[in-house]
């Protein structure tokens, strides 16, 4: 939402020119910080880049910038604008106004950045010794336009910046920020609002629907018979807090290291991360608080939870930074995070553990993996690209993953039928056993549905997201519930 002030445009090109339009860059040009921005991708690199980014900061934000502008090739054409301010910039330019950036940002960065915009005269940037930040930046406008000039900022540092200014364009200020701004009593030519993210963006940037995964923990609960135990309810209960903790603090992660990739997806593109919605410098601290908390909760409820769930938290790690770009590999190590929650469920509530359904779930679920591969190589090949971004697929290998992942899925419902066959009839647990042979028969139904709608290129990026939403496996899921309780209860 943008509000323009005629009145004081009217004001402002009384008795001559309008004076420069001076615009600040993070959180106002763009909807992300430049510097964090550098600093997630180098980092994403090599994790042990971590001692330079420590030893360069205490050299002074100067000289940090300036390394990580010469050091991370940032596409900066994929990074995210303020639509309304641009513009509104690009209207004043054409009324012949000048137009240009000043920015605490390295300058090197800054003129790469420049150049995406058609309406830019001149940059203005930090260059490695002196940050232009505050009243560096202020006092550095007022040398080189000493008849006045217009500036559009966001934050308190700005401030400063606006004492100086002839006008002031308020871009994503918080409602402090933008109070103290109007008191300073220069005119305030536009105001544009950032977006609030609100509860429904951090649930999406949390990944809240995705939750539902991690009710596997329940399984060995249901399957042990000990689902009339209050205190294995509760341990089960707390096992799937802490793993959906965990989940929403490592997805947050993963959309960090993979912004880049994300903003040129078709739909990762929308993440509040990738769009900026949410900043990263409120991102890193929630991911880093959900992950210890989940921890903690975890070893509350005992050392073998608490061992499992750092087993996930490690692999989920690898996976965002090496093992996601690793064709097959990564697959399989998807398959072995949905296995762990199962190994998880198994810990909190001291159940035997069941080789049959552990090695079900790795098939089951690498199978799964291999369709969302494929439904990304079909997207992208789509489009014309002859690789999956981010990923180390490329188009001619959609063939293959087909093959692949229907042959994981039929794998999967023989363990099931030979599970029945030999471990079933046997069991005490079961009064009528031949109820689950439902099982099988709804497996089959249900991955062959998947992996259809797959190849008509129907599916969503997740199949098990779509299969929460779809009525058909919501029916076939029911069926094979109430198939259980009748083996069970009847």
């Amino acid at each position: 939402m943008s509000i323009v002030s005629q009145q004081a445009e009217a004001d402002l090109r009384v008795g001559g020119s309008t004076p420069p339009l001076v615009l600040d860059v993070d959180d106002t040009l763009i909807r992300t910080d430049l510097l964090h921005e550098t600093a997630v991708a180098y980092f994403r690199a090599n994790p042990l880049r971590v001692f330079n980014l420590v030893l360069w900061t205490l050299q002074g934000k100067a000289t940090l910038k300036r390394k990580l502008s010469e050091q991370v090739p940032l596409d900066v054409d994929a990074l995210p604008i303020n639509d309304e301010l641009v513009a509104f910039a690009r209207a004043e330019h054409d009324k012949g106004r000048s137009v240009g950036l000043a920015t605490a940002a390295d300058e090197l960065l800054a003129l790469r950045l420049a150049r995406r915009f058609d309406f830019i005269d001149f940059t203005i940037g930090s260059d490695g010794t002196n940050n232009l930040k505050g009243a560096n930046k202020a006092a550095a406008l007022v040398e080189r336009f000493p008849d006045g000039f217009a500036y559009a900022g966001d934050g308190r540092s700005d401030l400063e910046v606006w004492d100086k200014a002839q006008s002031i364009i308020l871009s994503g200020a918080s409602s402090d920020t933008a109070d103290k701004a109007r008191a300073l009593g220069k005119p305030v030519e536009a105001v544009f609002e950032r977006p609030k993210l609100g509860l429904r963006g951090w649930a999406k940037a949390l990944r809240v629907h995705q939750w539902a995964k991690n009710a596997l923990v329940f399984v060995p609960l249901i399957l042990s018979g000990m689902a009339t135990e209050p205190t294995a309810v509760v341990a089960a209960l707390g096992a799937f807090i802490a793993i959906s903790l965990m989940a929403s603090g490592t997805y947050l992660l993963n959309d960090l290291f993979d912004l880049t990739d994300d903003r040129l997806h078709w739909t990762k593109r929308n993440r509040p991360l990738a769009s900026g919605a949410l900043r990263i410098k409120h991102g890193v601290p929630a991911s880093v608080g959900l992950i210890a908390s989940g921890l903690a909760l975890a070893a509350v409820i005992g050392l073998p939870t608490l061992g499992l769930l750092v087993a996930y938290m490690a692999t989920t790690l690898l996976y965002s930074f090496y093992i996601k770009r690793q064709p097959i590999v990564d697959a399989f190590t998807l398959a072995a995070l949905f296995t762990m929650r199962l190994g998880i469920g198994i810990a909190a509530v001291g159940a035997v553990p069941s080789p049959w359904l552990l090695v079900f779930s790795m098939f089951l679920f690498t199978s799964l993996s291999f369709a969302k591969r494929q439904t990304e190589i079909q997207k992208s090949v789509a489009k014309g690209r002859t690789a999956v971004n981010g990923r180390g697929y490329l188009g001619t290998d959609a063939g293959m993953v087909v093959a692949m992942g229907v042959a994981t899925a039929m794998a999967a419902i023989t363990i099931m039928v030979l599970y029945i066959m030999n471990d079933v009839y046997s069991a005490d647990f079961y009064n009528h056993p031949g109820f689950l042979w439902v099982f099988p028969a709804a497996l089959f139904m249900w991955v062959s549905r998947i992996w259809l709608l797959c190849h008509r290129e129907q599916l969503n990026d997740d199949p098990v997201a779509f299969a929460i939403r779809d009525r058909i496996s919501i029916a076939l899921g029911g069926l094979m519930g109430a198939a259980f309780l009748a083996g069970w209860l009847l």
